[in-house]
């Protein structure tokens, strides 16, 4: 809305919050902290700050002058986690274009969907994904130029003759190292992301310049990750995930060592670098860690630097964040969501909570809304509830890193759909949860995933953190089946670990004792299962267990 024509104006300069900016403070006030890029044959590759920023100019111009991107195009990465990623993450939207990380973990039909939608003319794409991409050039209507970075069979790429094919080194060697960043407006495109479509297709987010910044500043704050120039941060969670959770951003803005696990997400190899490089904090999805401890408690290894470890994603089991108390790595628990940027909360005890019973009680919650993300929780009836730690409703945030819209191609205009925007513009994100006074968010299920059983709703993620602290059990997955009495009952799917005697009648006298569950919310229905489905992004995908269950695909067993 335009000021009044009589109305007092600051005197404050109006200048943009863009990325070339975080990129210019980064490679010059901290140009000696590294991007740290994982090998997996024992010598990492390190480059530092100023010279990301050396190469990120000389990609833009490769770019520009090159392969003839102007402002808006769309530059796609198909990578993993590297110094090459957060190259092109700064570089591309600095120039003017636009920023699209492309999830490797979906199915091909969904990637070229998303290239298409997007209309991306350049993938910059890792040399090991080559064998992916290959197949999917045929079917890409816009893409135009590959460049490739690192090792891979380039030969895949040799008979296609649909697009030209670029060394990544070859195109941006002799370039100027420096570059006349433009200044754009800061509601301008930067990035863009598209959610995993578990639910017709992909839904595109378009993250601004404005939105980053503020975002990256949030995310250093000391009530968020509060991160600084004597930490290093293990990124495990994918580039092609929210910018990473906005972490190589974030981390520019304050000088924070990059730890870049490349391709190289398995337990061991991330006990290594753990162990080798010592960084003091991480970021990653419960899989990741549940997997990593699983490793720690096989081959102990020295991880005592590594402090402070940021779940996120889907809720971390109790059991979990004890085990690595444990260990001396305290877990600090976030919520968010594409359309979130993704930080939504972050699980800090308030200073009166710390050293008391209470403390644990406020770090299994999903945490506290920052100043720049307001809340609300809506009932069945679109009515508001109070913010009393006990009414569960559907949460909707707004702020200024929350989308308000989808992308919708690039010649229509931003799609609002109803049943993820509100009338008055506010994101439904499909959480049911309740609110404390205080402003914690406890979740209690996805709306999609409560079970309606009698006209009460039981709650699967409780079930499963607390099916998953039993001694036996390495992971559990909960999901809604119909049942002709209750009209939904619950389903419970169960990984046991190696060498486990636990049968179903003794896990469910485990959930009862102590109280961790209502009798009549305990399962009737259990299955052994060997892993649970996951996500793109390491979520259980309880879609496929419940189809699973109505094929009959699964040996179950009714108590």
């Amino acid at each position: 809305m335009p000021p009044r024509e009589d109305a007092v104006l600051s005197t404050m300069q109006d200048v943009p919050l863009l990325i070339s900016r975080i990129l210019t403070h980064g490679s010059t006030i901290h140009g000696s902290s590294q991007v740290i890029t994982w090998t997996g044959d024992g010598e990492p590759h390190r480059r530092s700050f100023a010279e990301v920023g050396e190469r990120a100019a000389q990609l833009a111009h490769a770019l520009r002058e090159d392969l003839g991107i102007r402002d808006d195009d769309r530059v796609a990465t198909l990578a993993w986690n590297n110094a090459e990623h957060v190259e092109a993450y700064f570089a591309i939207p600095s120039m003017g274009a636009v920023l699209h990380t492309l999830n490797l973990r979906l199915p091909a039909e969904q990637l070229v969907w998303i290239v298409n939608h997007a209309a991306d003319r350049v993938i910059i794409a890792n040399g090991s994904l080559l064998p992916l991409l290959a197949p999917l050039l045929p079917h890409l209507k816009t893409v135009e130029h590959i460049v490739v970075t690192g090792p891979g069979d380039r030969s895949l790429l040799a008979d296609t003759g649909i697009v030209r094919v670029h060394e990544y080194e070859e195109l941006i060697a002799g370039k100027p190292t420096a570059y006349d960043w433009p200044e754009l407006d800061e509601r301008r495109a930067a990035a863009m992301c598209y959610t995993s479509g578990t639910t017709g297709d992909p839904k595109g987010v378009v993250y601004s310049h404005r939105s980053i910044y503020l975002h990256s500043m949030q995310v250093n704050m000391t009530q968020s990750m509060g991160l600084t120039d004597q930490d290093t941060s293990l990124i495990v969670v994918p580039q092609f995930h929210v910018n990473a959770w906005g972490l190589p951003h974030a981390t520019f803005m304050t000088g924070v060592n990059m730890l870049m696990p490349d391709r190289f997400l398995q337990p061991a190899p991330l006990a290594e670098m753990i162990e080798g490089i010592r960084p003091t904090h991480a970021a990653a999805v419960p899989t990741i860690w549940q997997g990593l401890l699983t490793e720690l408690t096989a081959r102990p290894r020295d991880v005592s630097t590594l402090t402070q470890v940021t779940i996120g994603g889907s809720a971390c089991p109790p059991s979990l964040m004890r085990a690595f108390d444990e260990l001396g790595m305290r877990v600090c628990h976030a919520w968010g969501m594409t359309e979130t940027s993704p930080l939504g909360t972050v699980a800090r005890p308030p200073a009166a909570a710390i050293g008391t019973d209470e403390e644990f009680a406020y770090r299994l919650t999903q945490g506290r809304f920052p100043a720049g993300v307001e809340a609300r929780l809506t009932g069945p009836g679109g009515e508001h509830l109070p913010w009393d730690g006990e009414s569960a409703g559907e949460l909707e945030v707004r702020g200024p890193w929350i989308a308000g819209a989808y992308y919708n191609g690039p010649d229509a205009e931003p799609l609002r759909p109803a049943d993820k925007f509100s009338e008055d513009g506010w994101l439904k994100t499909g959480d049911v949860g309740t609110i404390s006074p205080d402003g914690f968010l406890t979740l209690t299920d996805r709306a999609k995933d409560v079970i309606k059983s009698g006209g009460e709703w039981i709650s699967s993620v409780d079930l499963e953190n607390a099916l998953m602290s039993h001694p036996d059990v390495a992971e559990a997955a909960v999901v809604a089946v119909p049942d002709d009495k209750w009209g939904e009952r619950p389903l419970a799917t169960v990984v046991l670990k190696e060498g486990a005697t636990a049968d179903f009648a003794s896990l469910r006298t485990f959930l009862l004792e102590e109280g961790k569950i209502a009798k009549w919310q305990l399962p009737e229905r259990w299955t052994i299962i060997e892993a649970v489905p996951k996500t793109s992004v390491g979520k259980f995908d309880k879609k496929v267990l419940r189809r699973q269950y109505a094929e009959g695909e699964l040996d179950v067993t009714r108590l």
